[in-house]
């Protein structure tokens, strides 16, 4: 069992967890991942590791309340327990002194980027950010980010903070202003990122993307986050969770992400049908 050590609601649905696990926190780095398990019934999730504090024996994950899992996740509070927290898994992200590294962040994806942003400017390269989200309350730890990086680009869809509009638009901008950038990093949802690596495609900038929402399992047992890489068969958990988002299949992969929408809405209805039958 993994005590949860604090409890911190940074959005609408969006909750970060401190968990007691000082092996995982020793070993920890950027890009990595977690699988959960919130009790022995329950079905195994994996989520990015979004900090971590070797000393304190800490490791911090932020997840968005979805579906069934996630959601009984988000019933938990500090002092509470979940019952498997593995890790970390997936390959690290890579950190090099590449020079200028434009990372953009959408949604929940904030969490997962910070730290990879945090780790490159310490290794001494100039990195500038941009943030994105549909709406003002749906931003977080945008400090956080600031912090990690020399500049920083906010944008949401709607216009409710900062700039109006989405992450693709700054990142054309930048790349389109003949300042040279040497590799984009993009994590977010799915289609955030496909259209990322569109944006720098024509520019010739490496761009590297962390396919995080296909994954199921975790350990690449279940098969279901496999994709192609360069004609190449992937699979997002072990060989990932960073790709060449150029080399992605994204159609492929977008098939392959709605396959269990119809088991996770039946699932979640499920379990909102058993927690009224004990309210």
């Amino acid at each position: 069992m993994f005590r949860i050590i604090n409890k911190e609601t940074l959005a609408n649905k969006i909750h970060l967890f401190k968990i007691e696990a000082p092996a995982v926190a020793k070993k920890a780095q950027p890009g990595q991942f977690v699988v959960v398990r919130v009790d022995e019934k329950g079905e195994r999730i994996p989520l990015t590791i979004a900090d971590w504090d070797e000393r304190e024996g800490s490791v911090s994950m932020v997840f968005m309340e979805v579906g069934a899992t996630t959601f009984r996740l988000g019933q938990l509070n500090a002092g509470d327990y979940v019952a498997d927290f593995v890790g970390p898994l997936g390959v690290p992200s890579d950190i090099e002194k590449f020079g200028t590294m434009v990372c953009v962040a959408g949604g929940v994806g904030v969490a997962v980027i910070t730290p990879i942003a945090k780790a490159l400017k310490e290794k001494g390269n100039n990195v500038i950010s941009i943030l994105g989200a549909r709406s003002k309350d749906l931003l977080f730890w945008e400090d956080n980010l600031r912090n990690a990086s020399h500049q920083l680009i906010v944008t949401t869809d709607d216009g409710t903070y900062g700039r109006k509009g989405v992450v693709t638009e700054p990142l054309k901008e930048l790349l389109a202003s003949g300042e040279k950038v040497d590799r984009v990093i993009a994590i977010g949802p799915t289609v955030m990122m496909k259209f990322c690596a569109k944006t720098t495609e024509p520019f010739g900038v490496k761009t590297i993307v962390s396919l995080n929402p296909i994954m199921v399992d975790g350990t690449g047992m279940c098969g279901c986050c496999r994709v192609s890489v360069g004609g190449a068969t992937k699979f997002a958990c072990v060989d990932g969770p960073d790709f060449d988002g150029h080399q992605v299949d994204w159609d492929l992969l977008a098939a392959r992400q709605r396959i269990y929408l119809d088991e996770e809405k039946r699932s979640f209805e499920r379990w909102q049908a058993e927690m009224a039958k004990h309210s």
